[in-house]
């Protein structure tokens, strides 16, 4: 089944897009399709993440199919081998998850990015979940934040951040069947 990459700007319509895919290819496979599932890995930590979260629930349940979902802000690889075929999988969003998995241990003191081998550990699994998902039969739409129109950062951490999206989403587009940017309401099919 396919993997769908979607990127673009902050509050670009990017998860409205996904959405309106998922739900397009959930009617599609009305006859075989088993559940459309929202995973979700944002967390609430401020009163902005809140409103957005909210926003999304909101949008979700306006909308003519019942969405089931799954909030995984760390554990996305466990998350990801609970689905069946033909199962629809919107994932909401890369970016959100991997700075949860940069600063996972933060309150012990050593978030995961201080630890050798720590972000790399995590996006293997990822990776290989992913892999076995789709072998599996299910459709998986990923949603990303595009943050590589500035110039590289002074922050070591934010610059690594960075790259290690930047890598992540190159293999993700390797791997899709479609791959699209969005900007200002506007979709770019690259692939």
């Amino acid at each position: 089944m396919p993997l769908i990459f979607i990127t673009g700007g902050v509050r670009s319509g990017k998860s409205h897009f996904a959405e309106q895919m998922a739900m397009h290819y959930y009617q599609e496979q009305s006859s075989t399709a088993k559940r459309l599932i929202y995973l979700a890995s944002g967390i609430a930590l401020d009163d902005e993440m809140q409103q957005r979260i909210l926003r999304h629930q909101v949008d979700r349940q306006a909308q003519p199919i019942e969405w089931q979902t799954m909030e995984a802000p760390y554990a996305i690889a466990d998350a990801l081998a609970l689905y069946q075929a033909d199962d629809i999988v919107l994932w909401d969003c890369v970016t959100t998850w991997l700075t949860n998995a940069f600063y996972e241990g933060f309150e012990s003191g050593t978030p995961c990015l201080v630890q050798p081998g720590c972000v790399n550990h995590k996006l293997a699994r990822v990776k290989q979940a992913i892999e076995a998902l789709l072998k599996r039969g299910v459709t998986l739409l990923v949603v990303s934040n595009e943050l590589f129109d500035e110039p590289p950062y002074a922050s070591y951490e934010v610059e690594l951040y960075r790259q290690t999206l930047g890598q992540f989403h190159q293999w993700f587009v390797a791997i899709a069947q479609e791959a699209y940017e969005i900007y200002y309401g506007i979709v770019k099919k690259w692939k």
